[in-house]
């Protein structure tokens, strides 16, 4: 992995982690995006009379056409069945923006899918996806507050800060890390992290070598998630 991504990702935790108080823009490399998490939407089972395979097609047909437009970034569904159906990323640093085109998602107006946007910061490391359109397979495991979270710096934070950025560069150096970067909105999501690896057991236990994690100020919630292939690092 060449060092710009490590020094990048590097970067973008940094940020994440030590944010206090009020989210201050970073600087550096690292430019804004949107992310948009896509729920399933309540009482779906009223819905059942839907052509869903027309509806999926519709759906898929507007997922390529951001993608091609550079819209998006990336985009893909989550493997599990759960609540948290998948994600974008958009590019733009405009919410309202972003959530037109969440939106404007087939199977968001039919209310199949819910939309809940977040501001993303990230170095600008994916590429465009390649066409005709493939699905490959990637890990994606937010970063959320654990339950030892407190917004203090003290030095045993500052120690767990500087092991966490080791940890990181030394994931990226394998490899294995190949996108990071935190919310811009200072909530309880602080970050992502998305693995290239063989199977969501080897991505969650890489994920929890974090001394972050391990001290409870960070939790992972890891996905399976399906991704165009070309775009990731």
């Amino acid at each position: 992995m060449k060092i710009k991504l490590s020094i990048g990702l590097l970067l973008v935790l940094t940020i994440s982690f030590a944010a206090i108080g009020q989210q201050k823009e970073p600087e550096s490399k690292l430019i804004e995006f949107q992310m948009a998490l896509m729920k399933r939407a309540p009482e779906t089972e009223q819905r059942k009379n839907e052509d869903m395979n027309a509806l999926r097609g519709q759906h898929l047909a507007y997922v390529q056409s951001l993608l091609e437009s550079g819209k998006a970034v990336i985009a893909g569904p989550f493997a599990e069945d759960g609540e948290l159906r998948g994600v974008a990323i958009y590019r733009t640093k405009s919410a309202d923006e972003a959530r037109s085109w969440a939106e404007n998602d087939p199977m968001v107006k039919a209310g199949y899918l819910v939309v809940e946007m977040h501001p993303w910061w990230s170095e600008d490391v994916m590429k465009k996806a390649t066409m005709p359109l493939k699905m490959t397979t990637a890990y994606l495991g937010f970063l959320v507050r654990g339950d030892k979270w407190t917004p203090e710096r003290t030095p045993k934070t500052e120690e767990i800060q500087k092991a966490h950025f080791a940890n990181i560069n030394r994931l990226a150096e394998m490899k294995k890390l190949v996108v990071a970067g935190p919310f811009g909105d200072n909530g309880q999501l602080r970050g992502i992290f998305v693995f290239k690896v063989g199977s969501l057991a080897e991505a969650q236990a890489l994920a929890e070598t974090d001394p972050a994690v391990q001290a409870g100020r960070l939790a992972i919630q890891m996905h399976t998630w399906s991704v165009p292939e070309g775009v990731l690092p």
